[in-house]
């Protein structure tokens, strides 16, 4: 049947006029080919061959026009009439206010017409950039906030808040949602389009919800592939480079990118395909953080007992060594050992020197041990499109990306075969689409390097075991000094305790430490394959294959409504979470859940289109919570042909992630927990499980505490500072937004884009610290169950801030041409300008408050010959986050590249080095230390100019 009807409908398009012509370069006079030519109103066109030639059979009727579109150059629409031939001359752009996008307003408009701030690389950016990837080089754009994990592990975020997983920035691929439902963000370019067949993206800074739903909410990211209509042929790249060239971590390591891409369109273009392959492989950066998490812990000694390092792992389990005093096991222990089976003067001892003990962390292992740094992306993809009518065409799509990488998220997690599968069915007209796909992410055998670090120091001795040995090796260290209970040891005294604790005193007491398992053997190796095997909480891996289904569709009433353009749509999303409980709170239940959304957008111009305004609703809702309701208005006032103003209004909103609500997660020194309604029992329940470990009447009531107000009244003796914790259900986040901005053409060749932007957020989703007794504090001598600070009674849960945030910006962007140089320059602030919440609370504005970017190049400097060169600086700032808080430092780096090109094979080889001077510098606290990137790349396109 699928046949007769294809069959039919070609034919149908038997009786047709044939329309050719040629279209050249209105410069140079080259023909250009590759250029698309597309029937007005329809979804009917082809492209120029190699000589700049094209021809198609349309049905012509009187107001058939014929759309001339190449990238670089300007459009050119041609009413057909009574002609058959045509001769077109395309005119190259001259400044980027001329360039077309369609996200600002999910419609066709010019950079320089559009109601809101938008940036743009197109495929000649693309190939221009100096960055190691177009990816990486977005980070060049106005307003772009990169945090890196890992060589191919970038996360993108526009106007503060930025995170390593940022679940406020939207990333849609042709239309699907890129994130990776259980981490509930983008993931960066794992499944991103190879360069070869990347047409363009298209970033909208700040606020976006009304148009694109919840998690663009701090922005939303368009990327779009190449048509295999428009772009045909085989082309290839390699790209051979080098980094570590310092020999700071390691030697020097080669890296390697590859892509194939081929596409053909046959049966009179009504019919085309593409696939789509590339690999690339490279050794990672290196954490090299090794900074103390907790200074504090310190307490006027020459090192820290208690020193949990960034990039050390296995030191998270930590324990305030007052807590043993309250342990009758310890104190049997400690008398056999050291008192001749006396508890009496073992609990005296304890009582008098362990408080003063501080916290004590294990020993852990550096982490070029514990994570795999073979960074590789395999990545695959395929279409079919089908134009059924001119006016319709269906497309069925699959995006695959595989691959190995290292993630910074609430510890360090080594993504190992890491897979996320996407496919798609679509029909599109030019106006309106419909489309559902299905979203499925595989963990494979990925792992958290803090769990195999503590999962390798369980083996060879527990937890309890070794701080039972830590405790009484501190004694020992104590009594062999001649103090009894009544004195104050002095610092040195109390470090000369620390080191025979952990290190023995060579005579009866070997060390908390001995026989531990030596980083790098073979013990080591075999214990850490082992563990990476079973699922936590028993080992460090996490069995995930999570998913969602998407459908939705947007209608164009262009046809139907002349006085204004209106469009709306709608879509509706299922998430099913699978974890097995080793990621969210379903090892004894299935986690499903809807969202839904839907929207309406009117656009008028007005006074001779020197007005332009607009307007549009969405309404969201989401299992969990109730719907939500959010309008943007828009004008943007023409005051000359060549200068504009704009001015727009929106609220936007943000439900709780996946995570947000059902995380349930053994961090080893915390437990994560999500926000939702039933979570606020369930994190009581779970403690009053662990209630006898420390050794107290289940009977007894659970209370829980702000985390830092139960350290400051550990640390003083005093209970006035605790205030019982009343857990808030974590609800959606909201934004009001208000922007203003002018673009400018200035002297035909400058373009001149200023914005500012003042946010205001209610019910700002946060993580909260908190502590649980199990019973009431009502005395100093209390206190010591708070000394226990780990996953069985310190919890870090999602809510909401009570009080309101403001955060405020602007940015200025210059793009100038002169004769074959194109020039750029870009600066952004942005500021926090208030404080919420209490140390407990993890708010992460992570943002530096001034950074800029200037580029210089050529794409035709001389025959043949190009070049870029970029320089990148930001200052320094705050970073916080549930893995680290420290000030990131200020950098600066310098990308450039040459290129030529060889026309006779249709190939261009570019030479390039990001961070050219190599900079050491991270962008993130717990990041890894980045260098620089020494590159040379081939790339074949036999249809290109």
């Amino acid at each position: 049947m699928v046949c007769a009807l294809l069959l039919g409908t070609l034919g149908s398009y038997a009786q047709t006029t044939t329309l050719s012509g040629v279209v050249k370069d209105g410069t140079t006079g080259e023909p250009l080919a590759g250029v698309s030519v597309s029937v007005v109103g329809t979804v009917f066109g082809t492209i120029t061959d190699k000589s700049g030639s094209f021809s198609l059979s349309v049905n012509v009727g009187p107001n058939t026009k014929l759309r001339f579109t190449y990238i670089g150059f300007t459009s050119q629409t041609v009413d057909v009439g009574d002609q058959n031939s045509f001769d077109i001359t395309l005119e190259e752009i001259g400044v980027a206010a001329d360039e077309v996008v369609v996200s600002a307003s999910r419609v066709s408009e010019r950079v320089f017409d559009a109601p809101v701030t938008i940036e743009k690389m197109d495929i000649l950016a693309v190939q221009n950039t100096a960055s190691v990837s177009y990816y990486q080089g977005l980070q060049n754009l106005k307003g772009v906030d990169y945090a890196t994990s890992s060589i191919n592990f970038q996360i993108l975020n526009t106007r503060g808040f930025n995170s390593t997983g940022n679940t406020q920035f939207v990333q849609l691929i042709d239309g699907m949602d890129s994130q990776a439902p259980t981490l509930n963000f983008p993931i960066g370019s794992l499944n991103g389009p190879s360069e070869l067949d990347i047409e363009s993206v298209e970033l909208i800074p700040g606020a976006s919800s009304a148009l694109y739903g919840s998690q663009a909410f701090n922005g939303a990211i368009l990327m779009t592939s190449k048509s295999p209509f428009l772009y045909q042929g085989l082309s290839a790249f390699v790209k051979v480079g080098v980094n570590h060239v310092d020999n700071q971590d390691r030697d020097a390591a080669p890296l390697y990118d590859v892509s194939l891409r081929y596409a053909k369109a046959f049966a009179q273009d009504r019919l085309a395909f593409k696939l789509t392959v590339s690999y690339s492989q490279a050794q990672d950066w290196q954490g090299q953080d090794f900074s103390d998490k907790f200074p504090e812990r310190q307490l006027g000694l020459s090192y820290n007992p208690g020193y949990d390092g960034v990039h050390t792992l296995g030191d998270e389990a930590a324990l305030g060594m007052q807590a043993l005093a309250g342990s009758s096991s310890f104190i049997t222990s400690l008398a056999n050992a050291v008192f001749g089976g006396s508890t009496t003067t073992a609990q005296a001892y304890a009582n008098a020197f362990l408080p003063g003990a501080g916290t004590v962390a294990r020993t852990g292992y550096d982490e070029e041990y514990l994570v795999d740094y073979e960074a590789e992306n395999f990545k695959v993809g395929g279409s079919f499109h089908w134009r059924i009518t001119d006016k319709i065409e269906a497309i069925a799509a699959y995006n695959g990306g595989y691959g190995t990488t290292i993630y910074t998220g609430l510890g360090r997690y080594s993504l190992r075969n890491f897979a996320i599968h996407q496919g798609k069915l679509e029909l599109k007209g030019d106006n309106f689409f419909l489309r559902g796909y299905i979203t499925k992410e595989n963990d494979a055998d990925s792992y958290i390097a803090d769990f195999l670090a503590n999962g390798i120091n369980s083996a060879w001795s527990s937890s309890s075991n070794w701080f039972g040995n830590y405790g009484v090796g501190y004694i020992i260290g104590i009594a062999s000094q001649g103090l009894i209970p009544g004195n104050t040891p002095t610092a040195a005294q109390r470090e000369t305790a620390h080191n025979v604790a952990r290190n023995g005193n060579g005579v009866n007491f070997f060390g908390a430490d001995a026989g531990r398992v030596e980083a790098g053997s073979a013990r080591f190796n075999q214990l850490a394959d082992s563990l990476k095997n079973v699922f936590i909480p028993n080992g460090s891996s996490f069995d995930v294959a999570s998913g969602f289904t998407h459908i939705e569709g947007q209608y164009n009433f262009k046809n139907q409504i002349k006085f204004a353009e209106v469009i709306a749509g709608a879509s509706y999303r299922t998430y099913n979470l699978q974890s097995d409980g080793t990621v969210f709170d379903d090892a004894d239940r299935d986690i499903d859940f809807y969202e839904l959304g839907a929207y309406m957008q009117v656009t008028k111009d007005l006074l001779d289109g020197n007005l332009k305004l607009g307007g549009s609703l969405r309404y969201d809702e989401q299992e969990n919570f109730d719907g939500v309701v959010n309008p943007r208005v828009s004008a943007l006032v023409k005051v000359h042909p060549n200068h504009n103003l704009r001015a727009s209004f929106q609220t936007g909103f943000r439900f709780p992630t996946t995570q947000g609500q059902y995380i349930n997660l053994d961090l080893v020194s915390i437990q994560l927990v999500g926000g939702i309604e039933e979570f606020n029992q369930e994190f009581i329940q779970r403690f009053d499980r662990a209630i006898p470990e420390l050794g107290v009447t289940a009977g007894q009531a659970a209370f829980a505490y702000d985390l830092v107000s139960a350290q400051t009244a550990r640390a003083t003796g005093s209970i006035a500072p605790l205030v019982p914790y009343v857990h808030r259900p974590v609800q959606p986040e909201k934004v009001q937004n208000f922007e203003f901005g002018y673009k400018g053409i200035i002297a035909e060749n400058l373009f001149v884009d200023l914005g500012y932007y003042y946010n205001t957020f209610t019910d700002f989703i946060i993580q909260t610290r908190v502590q649980l007794s199990p019973f009431a504090i009502v005395s100093p001598a209390q206190l010591g169950v708070f000394a226990v600070q780990d996953s069985r009674n310190s919890r870090q849960i999602y809510t909401n801030s009570t009080e309101e945030l403001s955060a405020h910006g602007f940015a200025a962007g210059f793009d100038y041409r002169i004769g074959k140089f194109n020039a750029s320059v870009n600066y952004n602030y942005n500021d926090l300008l208030d404080e919420i919440g209490s140390e407990s609370d993890i708010v992460g504005f992570n943002t530096p408050e001034h950074k800029t970017n200037v580029s210089f190049g050529a794409r035709k400097l001389a025959e043949n010959w190009g070049f870029n060169v970029t320089w990148r600086w930001q200052d320094a700032f705050f970073w916080e986050s549930s893995f680290a808080n420290a000030t990131v430092p200020s950098f600066n780096t310098v990308d450039a590249q040459v290129s030529y090109k060889i026309p006779n094979i249709k190939t261009i080889v570019k030479f390039g080095g990001q961070n050219l001077l190599n900079h050491r510098y991270v962008t993130n606290a717990g990041g890894p230390l980045l260098g620089g990137i020494y590159y040379i790349s081939f790339t074949f396109d036999e249809f290109a100019n």
